[in-house]
């Protein structure tokens, strides 16, 4: 047997990796693709067509563009911008309503006012809201009214958070409605948590108790899609409309409707701010025709 050195396992040269055989590949020659230039369909069109046509379909192209501009920017905001007051052109009955809100009015600067050559004929002013909520220049503005020679009407604001029958004897016991009064006005505009169906019974039932103790059928306020969408029905339909509907210069509604509050910021003499403004459908026979009459006032239910 023969003996091994230790020391020659120590000593032993470590083997040598092998060197790895790199193998070069030619890169294969390739022709470049060219890329398909696109036709452009519509500049090889006009390329193809006389300089009088292509000026023809852009003068339309520029047309349609500026009508829907004027359709769908410009005109609903237009009598906004028109200090001229489009609507005071138009041979109507015009009036305003008021609440606190306009504060302290100069009625004589307000009754002598002749805007653009038309007088304001009557006022309707917020008299209530909800079940006890009394408006601060209420009582003020009603007399101020009626001694300054304007047909004057007095609306309840409708909550839905009490009673119908509640809000109309709180509008009872704080409105007094006189001969040549316009009848009384329910201001709709919030459904709260009612459904469809309990809101027009509540409605309903203010104007019923309304209609019985002034003997004369109750005026309805409300926004042009507000009436649309919650009440219409056939009973409600009877009643006189008043339909707000700003940012046109016409009203859409097709129902029957005695007054139209069309703008939410004119401006009059002896009112600070801005007013809400309106026109009566029909001529001025026919809104003194629409208010109480001495006989109704005699037979008023006595609360």
């Amino acid at each position: 047997m023969v003996k091994r050195n230790p020391l020659d396992t120590v000593n032993k040269p470590a083997h040598k990796p092998r060197k790895a055989t790199v193998t070069t590949k030619r890169p294969i020659s390739r022709t470049p693709r060219r890329k398909k230039k696109k036709k452009n369909v519509i500049r090889e069109w006009y390329a193809n067509k006389p300089r009088w046509v292509i000026g023809l379909i852009s003068g339309i192209i520029a047309i349609a563009y500026a009508i829907a501009l004027y359709l769908f920017f410009i005109r609903p905001y237009l009598y906004r911008w028109n200090t001229e007051d489009i609507y005071f052109y138009r041979p109507a009955v015009h009036g305003i309503d008021i609440s606190h809100y306009q504060g302290e009015i100069d009625w004589v600067k307000l009754g002598d006012d002749r805007y653009k050559g038309n007088p304001l004929h009557f006022i309707i002013m917020k008299a209530t809201e909800g079940s006890d909520m009394l408006d601060d220049n209420f009582q003020q503005n009603f007399a101020n009214a009626r001694e300054n020679g304007f047909i004057r009407g007095a609306y309840h604001f409708f909550s839905p958070l009490s009673p119908a029958y509640k809000q109309a004897d709180f509008y009872i016991k704080n409105v007094k409605l006189e001969a040549h009064d316009l009848p009384p006005v329910l201001d709709v505009e919030r459904r709260g948590s009612y459904g469809d169906d309990s809101l027009r019974i509540e409605v309903k039932n203010w104007l019923r108790i309304i209609e019985t103790h002034y003997g004369v059928k109750p005026i309805i306020y409300a926004s042009y899609r507000f009436k649309e969408n919650y009440l219409s029905d056939s009973l409600l339909n009877t009643y006189p409309y008043w339909i707000a509907h700003y940012e046109v210069d016409s009203l859409e509604y097709k129902g029957k409707w005695a007054f139209w509050q069309h703008r939410d910021n004119g401006k009059l003499t002896g009112i600070k701010g801005c007013v809400d403004m309106n026109v009566f459908n029909g001529d001025l026979k026919e809104l003194l025709e629409m208010t109480i009459q001495e006989d109704t006032v005699t037979h008023t239910t006595a609360y």
